[in-house]
């Protein structure tokens, strides 16, 4: 995931006006509205619904979804499309950990069926959320063929613009509301570029997406700003020492991802070997287990006298203070029949859930930079929010602001706080291009996992356009 000035020059388009064009859609129903859930009492004080869009009929590939609709205004509020990072975490991710209307009961459970219980803060306060499974093998979208596991970066865009196509043909009358296209992690590589292939298919012919901006959290970007970022931003959390730092930057010349001499190489691994025991996803949260790896890692930390991948399904005991906990009931719960069944799950499909799938996806990461995304979609006039966890390793805020800088935007509104509840909730920069960087003081990865009702007051205001 390098970036290269050819990358800005030759920014990646992806040939789908013509397929969309001369395609028709086979639209089969594959919609269940579900008042009651296992696990949570009483009827959902939400309209939900779950269901498959088939996004390519000739290698079968199903995506799964949950859509829920706005609490307030379901016909006029936006509708967001939300991707959960990985690649290869599932959306139930963002329905219960980060902006739907659902949690898991950790501290009062024993064994057996998770509990479930209602979010006040959710996002669907304000606005309609479709969380999708995405890429194919994430959560319960699948694939009929073999082949049609095999994905990427650009694959994954183009089906996700099938998605949205049928979705709304199966959902009319949201055609016309404010659509943003939103997600987290390693969904920030997809994101613009699903984006700026919306604006294409608009401006070719007149696709019937009302688009008007989009968000990114905790965003992966380009290797180049969020991994070299790290060593700057464990300086300024004091978790290297002045004389380390100052070695290791000297020595690497600033860039931390390939190391160019021994002495590099050398101050690396003192770095790591200090660090290795902070929790990279919140630096404040015991290190109990992986919180979505980078592809290619594969963390495996002990939970308790356990591993995560021995854990048993229904397993009594886990450790209240652990965040990994709570994602195991996640998987605890999806894996229960009762649940799939209620779900509307197609048996044989997907045999063990999991919340994140990542190192077992035959995935192709072959969007090197989101940057160029990123300046041609504002450069058209679509308002971007993008914002931060401050106290995130996984990707540093200290690299998204390097990114955004590398853009070269006038600055409208500087560096200031913005509050929620009358107290400092974050910092916040506003440039030219309606690009707007924030930080959630206190987050981590992902930064309403950890700060809800502050990331929905800076959700409503910039939805609002007021500045944060």
């Amino acid at each position: 995931m390098a970036y290269s000035p050819q990358a800005t020059k030759k920014c990646f388009l992806l040939p789908l006006v013509f397929l969309l064009c001369s395609s028709p859609w086979q639209l089969v129903s594959a919609r269940k509205p579900i008042d009651n859930l296992p696990g949570f009492k009483g009827p959902l004080p939400f309209a939900l619904e779950t269901g498959y869009v088939e996004v390519d009929e000739e290698k079968g590939v199903e995506f799964f979804y949950y859509y829920v609709e706005s609490e307030r205004n379901p016909e006029e509020d936006p509708l967001f499309l939300w991707l959960t990072g990985g690649p290869g975490c599932s959306s139930l991710s963002g329905l219960v950990f980060e902006i739907g209307p659902l949690g898991f009961d950790l501290q009062n459970y024993v064994n057996g069926l998770p509990s479930l219980y209602y979010k006040p803060d959710s996002w669907t306060q304000v606005s309609n959320v479709i969380f999708v499974d995405s890429p194919v093998g994430t959560g319960f979208s699948y694939s009929r063929t073999m082949e049609g596991f095999q994905t990427s970066d650009t694959e994954s865009v183009r089906q996700l613009l099938r998605f949205l196509y049928k979705w709304l043909e199966e959902h009319p009358k949201f055609k016309s509301n404010p659509l943003y296209i939103s997600g987290s992690s390693y969904s920030g590589m997809i994101i613009p570029v699903l984006v700026l292939e919306i604006a294409m298919a608009k401006e070719s012919h007149g696709a019937p997406f009302n688009l008007k901006g989009y968000l990114a959290g905790n965003p992966v970007t380009d290797t180049n700003f969020d991994e070299n970022s790290k060593i700057p931003f464990f300086h300024g959390m004091a978790l290297i020492s002045d004389e380390l730092y100052e070695s290791t930057k000297n020595s690497c010349s600033g860039n931390y991802v390939s190391p160019s001499n021994i002495h590099c190489a050398k101050y690396l691994d003192a770095v790591n070997e200090v660090t290795k025991d902070v929790n990279t996803g919140y630096i404040l949260d015991p290190l109990c287990e992986y919180h979505s790896p980078r592809p290619g890692q594969v963390h495996s930390k002990k939970i308790g006298l356990r591993f995560y991948n021995e854990v048993p399904l229904d397993s009594t005991g886990l450790p209240k203070e652990c965040r990994s906990s709570l994602y195991l009931l996640s998987e605890f719960w999806a894996n229960n029949g009762t649940v799939r069944d209620a779900l509307g799950i197609r048996k044989g499909t997907i045999v063990n859930w999991h919340r994140c799938n990542i190192h077992k996806l035959p995935y192709t990461h072959d969007v090197q930079s989101a940057v160029p995304y990123h300046r041609n979609i504002t450069s058209k006039g679509y308002p971007a929010l993008i914002y931060s966890g401050d106290h995130d390793v996984m990707v540093p805020f200290v690299g998204t602001q390097a990114w955004i800088r590398s853009l070269n935007f006038s600055i409208v509104d500087d560096w200031r706080p913005w509050y929620s509840g009358g107290q400092v909730a974050g910092f916040t920069r506003r440039y030219s291009n309606n690009l707007t960087f924030a930080t959630v003081k206190g987050a981590g990865h992902t930064a309403p996992e950890y700060k809800p009702k502050e990331c929905l007051d800076m959700l409503e205001r910039w939805l609002s356009g007021t500045p944060l």
